[in-house]
C-alpha cells in the first residue's frame, strides 16, 4: 500500500497554498502565501522544503501566486503554468524554470504524475488538479464557479480532495457586499456555495474516498462550524477537514488500497468550458 502526504498550508482569498507528497518527493499547489510564510508553515508541521519539486499554478490570482516569483527563485523551483496564465501575472519568472502547463497532459515528477484540467473561473485560463502515484489519488479543486463533467470524472477517483466550499447562499445574499459582487462570486465563474460542493460530494464520492478538505471559505459569506456540520451529516466514513484561511492544517496521510485506473484521457482534459 502506498501513502501521499497532504496539507493545506492555507486556504482563503489572503493566500492559497497545498502540500501534496510521498516520502521522497512532493509539489505545491499554487503559491498564494509569501515565501517566508511558506516556510514558516511548512517547517512547524515537519514538512522539509527541500522534498518540494516543483509549484504548479492554478491561475493569475493574487491569492495564488503571491509568493511565486521568490520561493521559486529562491529554491529553484520549476513553476507549471500555462501561457496564458503566465502573461497575466506580469511576474518576471525566470524562464530556465518555466515548464508548460496543458490541460490533460500528466506531469511526472518523481513517483507523482500531476494532472491539470480546465475549470470555470474568471480568470485567463484556469486549471483544477489531479496528484497521485498509481495507488492514491489526491485532487485540489478550487475557484470553480460550477461543477462541471471535468469535476464530476476527476472527484470520482479521489482518495481525498481539497474541495471549495466558498460560500453560504443565504449569508452571501443577505450581507454587506455589493450586488455586482454578489453575482460574479454566484454567477457561474466565481466559486462554489456550499449547497453546490455537497452536491458533487453527495453524487459523485467515490467508496474509498477518506478524507473530504473543505476549502476557500470565505470570511464574509461563510461560517466554519455551519459547513461542517452540513457535511458532517452526510459525510458516512469519510472524515470532514475544515481547510482554514488562518493556519496551516496538520499533515494528512491518505493511501490507497489498489492500483487505480489511468488517468482521465487527454481529450476529456482539453474540453472547451467557454
Amino acid at each position: 500500500m502506498t501513502s501521499l502526504h497532504l496539507s493545506s498550508l492555507n486556504s482563503g482569498s489572503n493566500g492559497n497554498c497545498y502540500y501534496i507528497g510521498n516520502d521522497e518527493e512532493a509539489v505545491l499547489i499554487d503559491a498564494g502565501l509569501s515565501c517566508r510564510e511558506t516556510e514558516k508553515r511548512m517547517y512547524r508541521l515537519g514538512l522539509a522544503i527541500k522534498k518540494v519539486k516543483a509549484i504548479f499554478i492554478s491561475h493569475e490570482h493574487g491569492d495564488h501566486i503571491r509568493g511565486l516569483e521568490v520561493l521559486s527563485k529562491k529554491y529553484q523551483l520549476p513553476v507549471y503554468i500555462s501561457s496564458d496564465t503566465l502573461r497575466h501575472t506580469g511576474l518576471p519568472l525566470d524562464p530556465d524554470l518555466v515548464r508548460p502547463l496543458i490541460a490533460g497532459v500528466p506531469v511526472q515528477i518523481g513517483a507523482l504524475l500531476v494532472s491539470a484540467f480546465l475549470k470555470h473561473h474568471d480568470a485567463a485560463d484556469p486549471h483544477s488538479f489531479t496528484v497521485e502515484d498509481g495507488h492514491t489519488c489526491i485532487g485540489v479543486f478550487t475557484d470553480i464557479g460550477k461543477v462541471c463533467e471535468n469535476l464530476s470524472t476527476h472527484f470520482k477517483r479521489c482518495h481525498a480532495a481539497f474541495l471549495e466550499a466558498n460560500y453560504d447562499e443565504v449569508l452571501l445574499q443577505n450581507g454587506r457586499y455589493p450586488y455586482h459582487l454578489k453575482k460574479r462570486i454566484s454567477g457561474g465563474r466565481g466559486h462554489l456555495s456550499n449547497k453546490e460542493a455537497l452536491d458533487l460530494f453527495l453524487s459523485c464520492r467515490p467508496a474509498h474516498m477518506s478524507h473530504l478538505f473543505l476549502s476557500h471559505l470565505s470570511a464574509d459569506n461563510n461560517n466554519p462550524d455551519l459547513v461542517r456540520d452540513l457535511f458532517c451529516r452526510h459525510a458516512a466514513a469519510t472524515h470532514i477537514v475544515i481547510a482554514s484561511r488562518y493556519q496551516e492544517t496538520p499533515v494528512y496521510t491518505v493511501s490507497g488500497s489498489k492500483a487505480l485506473t489511468p488517468s482521465i484521457p487527454q481529450a476529456l482534459g482539453q474540453l472547451t468550458l467557454f
